[in-house]
């Protein structure tokens, strides 16, 4: 009977509550399902489902002023690496800083499924925590900057109950062009120079090619209603959903480290991503975008990546970015 009730706990969602970081720290996740996505054509090419919930940094003087929300994996990034380093700035200035994970692996948010799946997370977390509504701001680091964005056009489109007041967007080193990823992807296969990299495309093309209905060459309309910017994109249909938003986008330029350890050129990164899609909220009349822009010399980190570029980060200026657009 033990063992019986045991297992039933298992099963349920966890409820855990940490102390760290000087904050009430709240993890409500269900059990991952015993399943695998196929993400390469090996056999060996599965990814296991992750937890599905949220971690929740509440501020330690009881007051909420607002709420950080970062889309992370639960597994891939670290149970929340990204939001935890700006735990100690949130906390000063008094904001909630959620993060939400679905169960698929590295989502890239391809389906409406998933996009509801957080949602839903969201609005949970937000009903059992007795979350104020108001100086929400959306956060995303690599990928997960892609799900914010993606995120953001979903609910602009789609007729829910509950709505986040959304003060603002962060989006960090983010691929969000999905026709130029994958051709990045294509060239490091074919170069074959760095195995990092050639995993990477493979991983990569392979679920573009998959939940895309092919390649840019062959489908490329499907690609680019999946950017929520492209340079592809004569038209750029997307950028009416952010443009009312002050946005703050971060890069890196580390030309010489990609084209020494990886062979990469000038457009094999993320950050003509980040220039174009800023470009664009400012062609769009959006005079609250700004973009920053890292160089070798105030890198933290030896790797260049978008790890190292969320480290680069200023948190302190960053929570001051966001305290300007928040009502209070």
């Amino acid at each position: 009977m033990k063992s019986c009730f045991k297992s039933i706990i298992i099963v349920l969602t966890s409820l855990t509550i940490i102390p760290a970081y000087a904050q009430e720290i709240i993890d409500s996740y269900r059990q991952a399902k015993n399943d695998s996505l196929r993400i390469g054509e090996l056999d060996t090419d599965f990814l296991k489902f992750t937890e599905k919930g949220y971690t929740l940094a509440l501020p330690d003087n009881g007051k909420v002023n607002g709420v950080l929300i970062f889309f992370e994996d639960a597994k891939f990034d670290n149970k929340n690496n990204s939001a935890k380093q700006i735990y100690s700035q949130s906390n000063k200035s008094g904001y909630a800083v959620l993060s939400v994970s679905t169960e698929i692996p590295l989502d890239f948010f391809f389906s409406d499924t998933s996009i509801i799946d957080a949602h839903s997370t969201i609005e949970k977390a937000f009903k059992e925590n007795k979350l104020p509504n108001e100086n929400v701001f959306l956060m995303g680091v690599g990928l997960s900057g892609h799900c914010v964005l993606k995120y953001v056009e979903f609910v602009k489109k789609t007729n829910l109950s509950f709505i986040l007041n959304i003060s603002g967007l962060v989006v960090c080193d983010a691929p969000l062009d999905w026709v130029r990823q994958y051709n990045e992807g294509k060239r490091d296969r074919r170069i074959n120079f760095d195995e990092g990299a050639v995993w990477e495309g493979t991983f990569s093309n392979f679920v573009l090619e998959k939940n895309l209905g092919g390649t840019p060459v062959t489908n490329l309309e499907n690609y680019l209603e999946f950017s929520t910017y492209s340079y592809s994109d004569e038209t750029n249909r997307h950028i009416e959903y952010f443009k009312k938003y002050p946005v703050r986008a971060y890069m890196e330029v580390a030309i010489e480290y990609w084209l020494e350890k990886k062979r990469k050129t000038t457009i094999d990164n993320n950050g003509p991503d980040m220039v174009g899609f800023i470009a664009q909220l400012k062609l769009a009349g959006n005079k609250n975008s700004d973009l920053v822009i890292f160089y070798p010399q105030d890198s933290k980190t030896e790797k260049k990546n978008t790890a190292a570029t969320w480290v680069a980060v200023d948190k302190d200026e960053l929570m001051v970015w966001v305290k300007k657009q928040s009502s209070n």
